[in-house]
């Protein structure tokens, strides 16, 4: 039996919506940098935002995001709470070419390995020198990806021979490479396990926590919080809960030693935390004191303006907090072995000058990297791209959230004008997605019930602005993630237990990756995908600009708020985007405002235009500063009507 309350997503939330989100020590005191929005929606649509060093191809970037233990998994047994020996695993040698070809078809320019790095987990891989964890402090029989036990080392689970894990990793990212494909994997630097233990560490390097001064609560340079003269203690399990589903384990005691406690990974400072706390990890000390101020120099507000270099040059020379160096040295581990780009665990909770030191570092190592943050309150967005330096954030609180009521039938298209309007100044950096490892699947009945609901709000989201897409493995085969895995919630694909992912698995057919397996309806949704995120990729007009055809087109018969229009120009090509987001056909003569008019140079006549997704051609019908094209949409179906 699952319980929310044990998902991360549920925690994540649960942790958004407390006082202590407000008082957050990464923030305190920090000011964010204001929205610049431009005075007139023709100034946003003149603007075009320069791109990150990150991007190089013509169209818009596109991250694939695989959970990698599930990926290469045939194995359909999923028992729940079952060991590797009932329902398998996959392994890094299951991406091969065949596999790697099937992303690429999917417009992807990266691939976010996610659950790479060594991470507690209950298996006896002691063989290896690695030591027992302990499911009292671990969450799920396969553990969670978030709770890193060794930086330098990579999931011995994913290696057909753990004793060469690391190599057989390097070997999986060259063949990312030979497809054309780059790499990122995460970094977790708010929390680690409970018990971290690197065995790779590189000469010199010393574990988290191995020099702290544990008779203190705070030193600067400690890399933990301590609750100084009281054991930890393992919170008190709720609604029934036990360890590996109630599995007798010779660790599964109720007890883990560690004397004295630190604070737990979401900022808990009991001894004994909460049920609901991360207590399988612990936090990470960036030189906030726990009063809030910070032991560390502040980055002069100037610096929302200054160049990378001239951030790395702040940093040069400066005595920052041991933590930080670990983190440098970590990413630049991670580079040297061929690493693209990272995505940073829950960003926000760890101080923004932390960024600019890190992210100034990575960049002058390599500056092309792809830094991609988890970034949750839309106060701090902008502090996190301009004195960060990050390349992209989630943009989940404001265009997810929106487009997932839209697909629920719950709100209207009128939110995705406004938010796009509210990010006119950072829409660049702002990753859009319809699903990952957090959030639910679209065809789950506790989300949309239907794949196919994902349709309108995924051109939406992959061509109203000229930031990256993300697409999370399954969704373009319309995976419902309906299995009671062990430890997670129904309705997201666990990323806590050892499974197979079925819709996924039709494609995977037995590793041929040929999608033999796919009802017709399957291969409707992933050639759906392949057209839409390919468009995305190649055509550079979705890197232009933006003009929201919604607000001139509101009174129009036929347009209702479950209907979405805006056009996206540069200097060569013009496209119009209508999308349907009702189980009924709707038509309209979709208008096109005059000043749009005048910027396009269109006077008079038709003009064809061709749907890009269909081939259907349509006519722009122009007479002095008025202009219409009528639309046909079927149910659920979207138009790219391109001049």
């Amino acid at each position: 039996m699952q319980f929310s309350i044990y998902s991360r997503s549920s925690r994540k939330k649960a942790w958004l919506l407390s006082a202590f989100a407000l008082a957050l020590l990464a923030s305190c005191g920090k000011a964010p940098v204001q929205n610049q929005t431009p005075a007139t929606e023709a100034k946003k649509a003149a603007e075009k935002p320069a791109p990150a060093q990150a991007e190089t191809q013509t169209g818009k970037v596109v991250v694939y995001q695989m959970f990698t233990r599930l990926f290469g998994n045939s194995n359909s047994t999923n028992q729940p709470w079952g060991s590797i020996e009932q329902n398998g695993v996959g392994k890094f040698n299951d991406i091969n070419e065949a596999a790697l070809k099937g992303i690429k078809e999917l417009g992807a320019s990266y691939v976010w390995y996610t659950g790479i790095l060594h991470h507690a987990v209950i298996r006896d891989y002691s063989a290896y020198g690695i030591s027992h964890d302990d499911p009292d402090v671990v969450k799920g029989r396969a553990g969670s990806p978030y709770a890193v036990k060794d930086y330098y080392s990579v999931n011995p689970d994913l290696a057909v021979d753990p004793a060469k894990r690391l190599e057989e990793f390097q070997a999986l990212v060259n063949r990312t490479h030979a497809q054309g494909l780059k790499v990122i994997i995460d970094i977790v630097p708010n929390h680690v396990a409970r018990h971290y233990q690197s065995l790779h560490k590189p000469e010199g390097i010393e574990d988290f926590g191995a020099n702290d001064d544990t008779s203190v609560e705070y030193k600067r340079d400690n890399n933990f919080y301590y609750v100084v003269g009281q054991p930890f203690q393992v919170p008190e399990p709720q609604n029934g809960y036990q360890p590996l589903g109630g599995e007798a384990h010779p660790l599964s005691d109720g007890k883990f030693e560690e004397n004295p406690a630190k604070w737990t990974g979401n900022g808990s400072r009991l001894a004994q935390p909460d049920f609901n706390d991360w207590y399988e990890t612990v936090k990470v000390n960036y030189g906030v004191k726990p009063d809030g101020s910070y032991d560390f120099d502040s980055l002069p507000a100037d610096y929302a303006t200054k160049s990378v270099q001239e951030h790395a040059a702040f940093w040069q020379g400066k005595n920052v907090p041991n933590s930080w160096l670990k983190f440098r040295d970590i990413t630049f581990y991670w580079l040297d072995k061929g690493v693209d780009g990272f995505r940073f665990d829950m960003a926000e909770m760890v101080p923004v000058e932390f960024w600019s030191f890190l992210n100034s570092s990575i960049k002058s190592k390599n500056p092309n990297a792809f830094l991609l943050a988890e970034v949750y309150n839309p106060a701090l967005y902008r502090d996190y791209i301009r004195l960060g330096k990050m390349d992209y954030l989630y943009d989940k609180v404001e265009m997810y959230d929106s487009l997932k009521l839209v697909m629920q039938g719950k709100g209207s298209t009128d939110a995705i004008a406004r938010v796009q309007q509210g990010m006119a100044d950072i829409e660049h950096h702002m990753l859009h997605f319809l699903e990952n490892h957090d959030e639910q699947r679209i065809a789950a009945p506790e989300f949309a019930g239907d794949a196919n609901k994902a349709k309108p709000a995924m051109v939406v989201s992959a061509l109203i602005s000229s930031s990256p897409t993300m697409l999370y493995f399954g969704q373009e085969v319309g995976e419902a993630g309906a299995l009671d895995s062990g430890f997670g919630d129904p309705s997201r694909t666990s990323i806590f237990d050892y499974a197979g992912v079925p819709a996924h698995q039709n494609w995977l057919n037995g590793g041929k990756y040929d999608g033999g397996k796919l009802t017709d309806e399957q291969k409707q949704l992933r050639e759906f995908y392949k057209k839409l995120m390919t468009l995305s990729a190649t055509e550079a007009v979705f890197k232009g600009a933006y003009q929201e055809l919604h607000t001139v087109n509101k009174t129009t018969k036929g347009y209702t708020d479950k209907t979405y229009a805006f056009a996206r120009f540069n200097d060569t090509t013009k496209v119009i985007v209508a999308s349907n987001f009702a189980a009924t056909a709707t038509s309209f003569a979709l208008k096109l405002p005059a000043e749009l008019l005048q910027q396009w140079q269109l006077s008079g006549g038709d003009i064809e235009l061709k749907d890009m997704l269909s081939e259907r051609k349509a006519s722009l019908k122009v007479a002095g500063d008025q202009a219409s094209v009528q639309i046909d949409l079927a149910p659920l179906e979207s138009v790219v009507l391109k001049f």
